[in-house]
């Protein structure tokens, strides 16, 4: 979609620049999408229309799936038909073709990127589960195309000041939130949940590599089946998780709803509380990350051995969207000779064509698939 947006249709940057835009966030943790926005925010207008850039990005879909939280808690679940949003996976599938052919086109155009592709690919697919599989391929992939100095020379150019500010804020929330975490939990707090849960997302956001698939499975472990943290069921847990496929927006905005249910209990304006812990502490550590290395990344691409890495890192890139859009493929009936099989993959196929080549918004595409939901 941003490849849609802000390249074909608004101009803001080119198909290579939004490549190496997604190359970078996908070297850091956190939220990569809102990290991408940021960044296009901050090459139009500097520092500030980056955070005006943010909070609009995320501000939607953070209240949308925190006022989920409140309708979950003060309604009969079971009046929720989770079950319409059953074809929205079979599209974000159709979202991701269609992503990594319009990468694919700009970034693999020779026999090293093609290679560097498919090992990336295969390497993502096997050891998905694992955050640091995704950075690490990247990392190899700008080595590989390292190995050959011939095609970009080297220039002299003058170096530049690091300004250290964002990341040392990043590390000082870090490590704040943990002792205010553990001091509330040993003091038992009043209010000590909303400490944890701070540091819950804050982490979550610091440490997650790969997006918000690898985000549900860790709230899963944090909020459902850890003892001490068991702040809703399985089922509760989930019924976010589908909801958020159709939001628009980051589907890191879960934290917002996750906040929400873990507060629930604790009055309506906790629960409020709670939503705001999520959605802030989710998203701040992308924020502060994002805005300290791109600067200097920036700088560092002047440099011939940066612009080798990013022809690795940009076929790789290809390779991680190709990977992810087969694992969570497999994750849904497509392979069963049954009517809701063929569905998903006549789902996958015409989310991709039309967004190839059409002009029909994402939010008419999703509305159809939420038909598909209620009818089958």
């Amino acid at each position: 979609m941003m490849m849609k947006t802000f390249v074909n249709k608004r101009k803001d940057l080119t198909a290579q620049e939004l490549t190496d835009l997604m190359s970078f966030c996908q070297l850091l943790p956190g939220a990569s999408s809102t990290q991408t926005i940021t960044l296009i925010g901050y090459k139009r207008g500097g520092f500030a229309l980056s955070v005006i850039t943010f909070i609009i990005w995320i501000t939607p879909a953070c209240l949308i799936m925190g006022g989920l939280s409140f309708l979950v808690h003060y309604f009969d679940r079971k009046a929720l038909h989770t079950d319409i949003f059953k074809f929205l996976q079979p599209m974000a599938v159709g979202f991701l073709v269609y992503a990594t052919w319009s990468a694919y086109k700009v970034s693999v155009n020779n026999t090293i990127t093609r290679v560097i592709m498919i090992v990336a690919a295969v390497a993502v697919y096997v050891f998905f589960k694992t955050p640091w599989v995704f950075p690490g391929i990247l990392i190899g992939a700008g080595i590989v195309t390292n190995f050959n100095n011939k095609r970009i020379p080297q220039k002299e150019i003058p170096r530049k000041k690091i300004k250290w500010t964002n990341l040392w804020v990043f590390a000082f929330v870090f490590i704040l939130a943990g002792f205010l975490s553990e001091t509330a939990r040993k003091q038992n707090w009043e209010h000590k949940r909303s400490f944890n849960l701070f540091e819950n997302f804050y982490r979550f956001g610091s440490l997650v590599f790969g997006g918000g698939q690898v985000l549900v499975p860790m709230m899963y472990e944090q909020f459902v089946i850890r003892e001490k943290t068991q702040y809703m069921t399985g089922e509760e847990l989930l019924t976010g998780a589908g909801f958020v496929q159709a939001t628009p927006g980051p589907v890191f905005s879960m934290a917002s709803y996750a906040g929400g249910m873990a507060m629930r209990n604790e009055g309506k304006g906790m629960q409020a509380l709670g939503v705001v812990i999520g959605a802030v502490a989710i998203f701040l550590p992308s924020a502060l990350l994002v805005l300290f290395f791109y600067p200097v990344w920036h700088n560092m691409k002047k440099y011939a051995v940066v612009y080798r890495s990013l022809e690795g890192i940009n076929a790789a890139t290809v390779g991680l969207m190709l990977a992810s859009a087969v694992y969570v493929a497999r994750d849904i009936s497509i392979l069963e000779l049954n009517t809701i099989s063929y569905v998903n993959l006549i789902v996958i196929f015409f989310t991709t064509v039309l967004l190839t080549v059409t002009r029909i918004p994402p939010p008419i595409i999703a509305l159809v698939c939420l038909l598909l939901g209620w009818v089958f």
